[in-house]
């Protein structure tokens, strides 16, 4: 039963997750922690952090720890990842088939333009999600914060960023 529900929840996260990984991380959220109680917001942060210094899409990356670490077999981990694949693949060959012949179409547009700022406050609200007790526990966690957000905003390479947060926590946290 486990796995018809792991297939069913990433589904759902994968045919209603637009705007990409970071906009998904909500819906992620929502439906491992929050409905189906199998992981905790904490275990989620870690999961997201792991992702993150992992290659491949947050997503995709998160669908493998959370299908293994809810089933505990790699069948697990290949069912998640595989669901939330599928209505990426769907959408995707469907939209390529018609948006190039109705881009034109004010109906079309006008929900694209509608859909830009949703995708920016999808990836608002899982930024917030993240800013738990749990994840920023001290001023450490806060300035580690605030380095790589200004870092970002001055065009900083990303892995650049990644390394030196990863050498600043070794630094502050050992």
């Amino acid at each position: 039963m486990i796995y018809l529900q792991l297939l069913l929840s990433y589904l759902k996260i994968g045919f209603f997750g637009f705007g990409g990984g970071y906009a998904m991380l909500s819906l992620i959220q929502n439906e491992i922690v929050v409905q189906r109680g199998w992981l905790t917001s904490e275990q989620l942060t870690d999961i997201i952090a792991i992702s993150q210094v992992t290659p491949g899409p947050i997503a995709i990356n998160s669908a493998t720890y959370v299908g293994y670490a809810v089933t505990g077999t790699v069948w697990g981990a290949a069912l998640a990842t595989l669901a939330a694949c599928i209505p990426s693949l769907t959408l995707m060959l469907a939209a390529t088939k018609f948006y190039l012949r109705l881009r034109a179409n004010r109906y079309v547009s006008g929900a694209m333009e509608g859909m830009k700022p949703m995708m920016i406050g999808m990836i608002m609200a899982a930024a917030l999600l993240l800013l738990t007790p749990e994840t920023f526990i001290d001023w450490k966690s806060w300035a580690i914060l605030a380095a790589a957000f200004l870092a970002s905003f001055k065009k900083v390479n990303p892995i650049l960023i990644i390394v030196l947060s990863a050498v600043a926590g070794l630094l502050l946290y050992l």
